[in-house]
């Protein structure tokens, strides 16, 4: 690999301190590469917090400096672009952002001699709708959360896969994630933990008001669709969707979402010999 671009955290990377690091050590050994500092603008545009319109053509790597969180929104906004990202972990153990600060000139070398290997991981695809009325459609690597807003009660949420009723759920609310996302929200709701490069749909109720609801396991080739129902008394009732916990749209009684395999993949390139059994054992011995 020879073109590098940087998406940084700079309030994980204080003064560009491990960015800039990074982009001497490469250019030193005389490969090209870009700085862009993520500044959490996303909301008053088309993206989350990167530019993806600012990438050269040519960019085979994009370097995530921050951690899983950084990441994903990373993964989000590049998603059109297809290159393969590596994420440099500032934080605590990250599943997603293998490489560690102190080891970044280890695996710069890597990259720079191609010894890596490229992981493909699910994102899902959603779409909300009032009647006819597209209200957003947005994608995830992680998750979609359906949960409530405004008041605390309960959520009357409706599930049906291919079309066909599955199950009406009296609770907080719903998420569906992939099998990189079993390891954040869906896991503190009591989902599975899923090997991250597998493909499927995991439906995780959140604090249902019934003693035997569980996760249930999907092919990602179903549909999944989510209709919100009545509230106490047949008052309407308010939710809100989130896609990776962000980019909230408020629905209401009558309003739907539907949840699918999106049509493109997020490119991770894996460096470490660290498998996510090794992760997974780490993560729960600091738990």
């Amino acid at each position: 690999m020879d073109r590098f671009y940087i998406i940084t955290n700079s309030l994980k990377d204080k003064e560009l301190v491990v960015t800039k690091k990074i982009k001497e050590y490469l250019l030193s050994h005389g490969k090209s590469c870009m700085v862009q500092e993520e500044k959490g603008l996303g909301k008053r545009q088309k993206y989350r917090f990167t530019d993806a319109d600012l990438i050269p053509k040519e960019t085979e790597c994009i370097i995530v400096v921050g951690g899983d969180g950084t990441l994903i929104q990373a993964a989000r906004d590049t998603v059109d672009k297809q290159i393969p990202l590596l994420g440099v972990n500032l934080g605590t153990l990250g599943y997603l952002a293998e490489i560690e600060k102190q080891n970044t000139d280890w695996a710069l070398d890597n990259l720079m001699a191609d010894q890596y290997h490229l992981e493909k991981r699910m994102m899902l695809r959603g779409k909300a709708y009032r009647g006819e009325k597209k209200l957003v459609e947005d994608i995830a690597l992680n998750d979609i959360v359906i949960g409530r807003y405004g008041h605390v009660r309960m959520v009357n949420l409706k599930i049906y896969v291919n079309g066909e009723f599955l199950h009406t759920y009296n609770a907080d609310g719903i998420i569906v994630s992939t099998a990189t996302g079993s390891t954040g929200y869906s896991l503190s709701a009591g989902g599975p933990i899923v090997a991250p490069h597998s493909t499927m749909l995991l439906v995780t109720p959140v604090a249902p008001h019934t003693l035997n609801s569980r996760s249930i396991v999907l092919s990602s080739q179903d549909k999944i669709e989510i209709e919100v129902g009545e509230g106490r008394k047949l008052d309407e009732e308010k939710v809100e969707v989130a896609f990776d916990g962000d980019a909230f749209m408020r629905m209401v009684t009558g309003d739907k979402i539907i949840i699918e395999k999106a049509d493109k993949d997020t490119k991770l390139l894996k460096i470490s010999n660290t498998s996510f059994l090794q992760v997974l054992r780490e993560k729960i011995g600091n738990s």
